[in-house]
């Protein structure tokens, strides 16, 4: 299979279109330089020189020829996914070719400030969406929806990736030991943010490719660990102390998304990817990150 990933030069899509390659899949990878390009080569993918802006028109025609799109970048401006999403589907009306889009459970997110929340959200379920991901969320109905225009198009939302080069919660709290000289957490540090490997969400990818059912969400979500039982484990692995933050210390430390995203909880469960897909992941434990020398170094810079 041909496959386009828009977003290979990123952490999330540099996983997918390698895994994807592994699996024997010819791919192409997104690059808007010549370094990039260099590295995607080196990695086995095909570059495709471009920019979603203005080289967007080249970017659709190399979809349109792609069996499969792969959508796994991240645009910040209001409305602009959007508008590229539409782009991209429109590219693959009615040629039954599958396109994927990368969502995430930060539109299940509730700003608890530290707090547990009891809400647990499967595939589906209705839920209130984080204001500041709005746009997120109408980008995935817009993918979802090309599935009544001929296309085998899906959106998966992967919880707090994590594992080798993530910028998560342990990394955060690493970071937070250089600037304070504790581990710390915000407010009771109870919030639960699902979690997942990076090796697991590629493998999502690809069963979803193979066997998704058109218009279908796939949650992927392998276990939950407050920031407190990170920041005590931290903190014993560094010989610091623990401590908790007010929501203006967080800002100090993490700035105010990070502060954000340390305080927030988003809980999820993947129903469908294990029972539809028979997605098993095969990484659940977070804390098993601690004590890598990249982190380490993140609480000494």
């Amino acid at each position: 299979m041909n496959v386009l990933v828009i977003g290979a030069t990123g952490f999330v899509g540099g996983a997918v279109a390698r895994h994807l390659a592994q699996q024997g899949n010819q791919v192409t990878g997104l690059a808007r330089s010549a370094g990039s390009a260099d590295r995607l080569a080196a990695d086995g993918l095909k570059p495709l020189l471009g920019d979603l802006d203005a080289g967007r028109g080249e970017v659709l025609a190399a979809a349109a020829q792609a069996d499969a799109v792969v959508y796994a970048a991240q645009v910040m401006e209001p409305g602009a996914e959007e508008e590229l999403t539409s782009d991209l589907v429109g590219a693959l009306k009615g040629s039954g070719k599958t396109f994927v889009f990368t969502s995430g459970t930060g539109v299940l997110m509730q700003r608890t400030a530290g707090s547990w929340s009891e809400d647990v959200y499967a595939e589906d379920e209705p839920f209130t969406v984080e204001p500041f991901a709005t746009g997120r969320l109408a980008a995935e109905n817009l993918a979802r929806a090309a599935a009544d225009s001929g296309v085998r198009a899906f959106a998966i939302r992967p919880g707090m990736i994590w594992g080798p080069g993530d910028h998560g919660n342990v990394s955060l709290i690493y970071q937070s030991v250089a600037k304070t000289g504790a581990a710390c957490y915000l407010g009771e540090g109870l919030n639960t943010y699902s979690h997942v490997h990076i090796d697991d969400v590629a493998h999502l990818f690809e069963l979803v490719i193979a066997k998704g059912t058109a218009g279908g969400l796939y949650h992927a979500v392998a276990g939950e660990t407050p920031p407190r039982w990170i920041a005590e484990a931290v903190a014993a692995d560094l010989g610091v102390t623990a401590r908790s933050l007010t929501p203006e210390e967080a800002a100090d430390v993490w700035g105010e998304f990070g502060a954000l995203i340390l305080g927030a909880s988003a809980r999820s469960r993947a129903p469908r990817s294990r029972q539809e897909l028979g997605w098993l992941p095969q990484h659940t434990d977070m804390l098993s990150m601690i004590g890598e020398p990249r982190l380490r170094r993140l609480a000494a810079s």
